[in-house]
């Protein structure tokens, strides 16, 4: 099991090993999105990179970043992760979303 912590909202989230965590974020009312995103969101194929978040703690206990962030996350921090290609795999997880770019 996976314990997703979403700092600004003050919400922590258990997760089956093997979630996705935009998946589990939308699962429990955390919003991801800024405005345009809410519009042009992709619906988590990877193609539009309006879901991205940091990862403030556990990094170790995500799945590596897929081709679809290296290229789209290419200019932005390693800590940065697009939440439709990123899959939770057990720990602990502290996730910042909306950060600023």
């Amino acid at each position: 099991m996976a314990n997703i912590k979403f700092v600004k909202e003050g919400k922590e989230v258990i997760a089956a090993d093997g979630a996705n965590l935009r998946i589990k974020a939308l699962e429990n009312q955390i919003d991801l999105y800024t405005f345009m995103g809410k519009m042009m969101n992709c619906g988590g194929y990877g193609q539009c990179g309006t879901c991205i978040v940091e990862v403030v703690e556990g990094m170790n206990n995500l799945s590596p970043r897929t081709e679809a962030e290296k290229k789209i996350l290419r200019k932005l921090p390693d800590t940065y992760r697009l939440a439709c290609q990123t899959i939770v795999n057990g720990g602990a997880v502290s996730i910042d979303t909306k950060p600023k770019r």
